[in-house]
């Protein structure tokens, strides 16, 4: 006969087998998702374009942004962070990007949004480099689940171009 520490283990492990059996299954039901999100993205206005004193330029934009993501949300998703990033090439670099704008989004009746906001965070380049330059605005996301491995996807808008003198 079994001690009652042999039985409660046994007990105990087939319930975390189950446990992780479903947590896979989960996860794997995520693959089956095919998500369709759809982003609007447009810069309304340039506040200004300076130089700071200690020689870097700074930029202030005022960002209208509209998306739509709605299909990311399964029933093993968690939450949702989004973010809008300025993406521009330099001689120094070929790939600079700073983040502008940030959220959580909680649950699928938030994931359709419009907003027309200023930038979050400091768009700021070391060095004067901003000046004239093109730049891409591009909505990440980061599709955070209840178990299981988090999806990173993005939508890019191209064709947005500094001015060429400080304002």
């Amino acid at each position: 006969m079994h001690s009652f520490l042999y039985r409660a283990n046994a007990v105990l492990t087939f319930s975390v087998m189950v446990l992780a059996a479903l947590c896979a299954m989960a996860s794997f039901s995520d693959y089956l998702n095919v998500p369709s999100p759809n982003a609007y993205l447009k810069v309304v206005n340039i506040n200004w374009l300076q130089k700071q004193p200690n020689g870097n330029d700074e930029v202030s934009l005022k960002l209208d942004i509209s998306a739509d993501l709605q299909s990311l949300f399964t029933w093993n998703t968690k939450q949702v962070f989004v973010f809008v990033a300025a993406e521009y090439a330099t001689s120094q670099n070929a790939l600079n990007q700073v983040s502008l704008w940030d959220g959580i989004i909680p649950s699928r009746e938030h994931a359709k949004f419009t907003i027309q906001t200023n930038n979050k965070y400091r768009f700021i380049d070391q060095g004067s480099n901003l000046r004239g330059k093109d730049f891409n605005l591009t909505l990440h996301w980061h599709v955070m689940p209840k178990t299981g491995k988090m999806f990173v996807d993005k939508i890019v808008i191209t064709g947005y171009r500094l001015p060429e003198t400080y304002i």
